[in-house]
């Protein structure tokens, strides 16, 4: 409200001997109570967070747990509602229906199917529910706000990191790698294979094959991974995971081939199993993106809508307002410093049963 260039009175001709109240006042008065209902109204909220699958372990272990704490910080009475789709896009809207019937404002969505889900915002949208993209986008239709990390960036670094390793260790320009995509309905997914093609295509190395991961699925990634180890062999230089899930089940594919040293694989999440085998030398690196960043900004997005806010976007993508947060490249050199110094992810949790020994080698206690 802009402040009046004058004082003036406000009084009822009916009754004239009211007190009369100066405008400015009353118009603080008006301001203090849109702000104390403001206030309620997001005290009383209710925020849904769903999320796409369980093969991916970081949605139960950091997301939620992350995008809970911060919303019960920023609103302890808010009611938060929890859903995992577990790979069903069918299920996701089933879910979606069902926690905006139990009066969630904000929506939080990691959709399974990034294309179907542009439905959901349209739905979402016509009855004034706000949808935040969260992790993947949604191209088709924009959300209010998506909030991830730099998928792209993520594609372009750990391809990046390979072929400059690739490089190091005297591996002949010319040689071949596999790329294993995640999956073909997730939005992210395409960003990340989009950032590995850039970061492949100008490196002096060739794509012997190529796939994209059904639901991002670790044993699918495994079984194609074994059919090209058969096809191709000794050939096979390197493998561009896009993350710990099909970088895990294509280390598995060479371990079961008999395969000694495993050729450099990628991965993505810094999982505890990723951070595992890159101690044991079986994974080249991972990206540390401790999942509870984004989810604590989603969560405080979420309050900002709820509060009747605008979020403001650092950025867009798809036509959405977005905040992206840049990750770190892990390897075994780093992971030390970068994730056990930081306490990113303790120390126990990673260093048990036959990686205690290796842990205890690269001075990681």
């Amino acid at each position: 409200m802009s402040q009046p260039k004058g004082e003036t009175d406000v009084m009822t001709p009916k009754t004239p001997m009211l007190r009369r109240l100066p405008l400015l006042s009353l118009g603080l008065l008006v301001g203090a109570a849109a702000l104390s209902a403001t206030s309620a109204r997001a005290q009383d909220a209710t925020v849904a967070f769903l999320m796409p699958d369980q093969a991916s372990t970081r949605y139960e272990q950091r997301d939620f747990p992350g995008f809970k704490r911060e919303m019960e910080k920023l609103c302890a009475s808010c009611t938060v509602v929890y859903q995992n789709a577990n790979g069903d896009a069918a299920l996701q809207q089933q879910q979606f229906n069902s926690v905006i019937a139990q009066g969630a404002t904000v929506v939080v969505l990691d959709p399974v199917d990034s294309s179907a889900a542009a439905s959901l915002v349209q739905q979402a949208q016509s009855q004034d529910v706000k949808v935040i993209a969260y992790d993947r986008p949604i191209p088709d239709t924009p959300a209010n706000y998506y909030v991830s990390f730099d998928n792209k960036g993520i594609g372009q670094a750990i391809a990046q990191s390979l072929v400059e390793h690739l490089k190091a260790t005297g591996v002949p320009d010319g040689a071949g790698v596999l790329q294993i995509n995640g999956s073909p309905t997730d939005a992210a997914a395409g960003l990340i294979r989009d950032g590995i093609h850039a970061a492949l295509q100008a490196s002096p190395y060739k794509t012997l094959a190529e796939f994209d991961t059904p639901e991002w699925a670790p044993p699918q990634a495994q079984q194609w991974a074994s059919g090209q180890i058969t096809r191709f062999g000794a050939d096979i230089k390197g493998v561009v995971a896009a993350n710990d899930g099909t970088g895990g089940g294509a280390i598995a594919a060479f371990k079961a081939a008999g395969v000694n040293p495993v050729p450099p694989v990628t991965g993505n999440d810094a999982t505890i199993a990723a951070l595992q085998l890159i101690i044991a030398g079986d994974q080249y690196n991972t990206i540390s993106k401790p999942s509870e960043i984004v989810a604590a900004a989603a969560a405080n997005i979420a309050f900002q809508m709820i509060s009747g806010q605008t979020p403001k976007a650092e950025t867009t993508l798809y036509n959405t307002p977005s905040q992206l947060f840049v990750p770190k490249v892990i390897t075994k050199e780093n992971i030390k410093a970068e994730i056990f110094d930081k306490n990113i992810t303790p120390v126990a949790e990673v260093c048990t049963g036959d990686y205690a020994a290796a842990c205890q080698s690269m001075g990681i206690q």
